[in-house]
């Protein structure tokens, strides 16, 4: 490797990470879109200028970039977090933005997984343009993943999220559960609902808790952009209850079948659910297969009686339990406020039993809602 290449090669790693870290702009609103970042470097390695995606209808990332550019984006590097968009849609096609632009060189991180959108790489070769793919691939995945998730899947991602005891419970056997997380656990909570685009319970929890499913900061004031409030159940909405309130969008999903409320999600656009219902809902979200992260903050304290985490999911034997694959364990608060957070994946290669009455998630619904 030449001198030269090493330091293009730097550079454009050095950009990258910027473009990533512009994607991720907090504030930007979720949902059918993906999170895009994009920085536009002179033939010396200088940054021209900068540029993101901030949401469906808004200019994508390059063409922002390309605008604060102007005139000095001809022979630019464009280093960007997703391979350029070919097709028409709110917007045109970034591909035929940047050779319109007069740019170079196009290094990008990960592939369109968008069939739709997909070709923007091949139309920028055979047009001449120097093209390279994969540098830091993985980090613009993690970025995307529910988006990513969606295209694949057609349905939202789902992250399951509770705090619990040491021995399994989310309330005493009096019914308070104020408070098995502590306020360390519970700011992280608001972070990791603030990454999504929608929160999740069930009536029950409405109608007992009464909670605002909003996301707040460490003031416990509501952040600028919130997360969808989806209630799912049969059971009517008191009034009054304040997820009905006017500080955030709110929808009843009038099922007791997750797979019913995520075709209805997923058909408003939403990719990323954070299930925070109780027991029930849980179980039933679990039975029908449909958790694909759980996050949960264990106390250390002991109760030795009281609401389980989760409702029974028809398992009568070790060798059937559903086990799940830790992808990271961090330790939040001290003293009295430690949690351990630990976050995992179901292993899908295990089987949850049927429920006697023939359908697992409406009968563990049944009173929860």
């Amino acid at each position: 490797m030449t001198h030269s290449t090493a330091t293009r090669t730097t550079v454009e790693r050095a950009a990258m990470q910027r473009a990533l870290a512009l994607a991720a702009t907090p504030g930007v609103p979720l949902g059918p879109n993906p999170r895009v970042g994009c920085v536009l470097l002179s033939p010396a390695g200088d940054v021209v200028a900068e540029g993101f995606h901030r949401g469906a209808g808004a200019p994508h990332a390059e063409a922002d970039a390309l605008a604060r550019a102007g005139a000095h984006a001809r022979g630019a590097t464009a280093v960007v977090t997703l391979e350029p968009c070919h097709h028409t849609g709110r917007t045109g096609p970034c591909s035929e933005a940047l050779l319109a632009a007069g740019v170079a060189r196009v290094v990008f991180a990960q592939s369109d997984p968008n069939p739709v959108a997909a070709g923007g790489a091949e139309a920028l070769r055979t047009a001449g343009v120097d093209v390279e793919s994969g540098l830091l691939a993985d980090e613009s995945a993690r970025l995307n993943r529910a988006w990513t998730f969606g295209l694949v899947h057609q349905r939202p991602f789902v992250t399951w999220k509770f705090a619990a005891t040491l021995d399994g419970r989310s309330a005493a056997a009096d019914g308070t559960s104020r408070w098995v997380s502590s306020r360390p656990s519970r700011l992280d909570t608001h972070r990791l609902r603030g990454e999504c685009d929608t929160v999740l319970v069930g009536t029950s929890t409405v109608v007992i808790d009464d909670p605002r499913l909003t996301v707040r900061d460490e003031h416990d004031l509501p952040v600028a952009h919130q997360p969808l409030r989806a209630v799912m159940g049969l059971r009517e909405l008191p009034a009054g209850r304040r997820v009905l309130d006017d500080s955030a969008e709110s929808l009843h999903l009038v099922t007791r079948d997750p797979a019913a409320a995520l075709a209805d999600l997923f058909s408003l656009g939403r990719r990323h659910v954070f299930l925070e219902g109780g027991p029930r809902l849980a179980a039933a979200f679990l039975r029908a297969r449909l958790v694909d992260e759980v996050v949960t903050y264990v106390a250390p304290m002991l109760l030795g009686a009281g609401r389980s985490a989760v409702a029974d999911l028809g398992i009568d034997t070790i060798a059937a339990a559903m086990r799940l694959e830790p992808t990271d364990v961090t330790v939040l608060g001290s003293g009295v406020e430690t949690n351990v957070r630990l976050t995992m994946t179901p292993r899908h290669d295990t089987v949850v039993a049927a429920h006697p009455s023939g359908s697992a998630s409406r009968a563990a619904l049944r009173e929860d809602h």
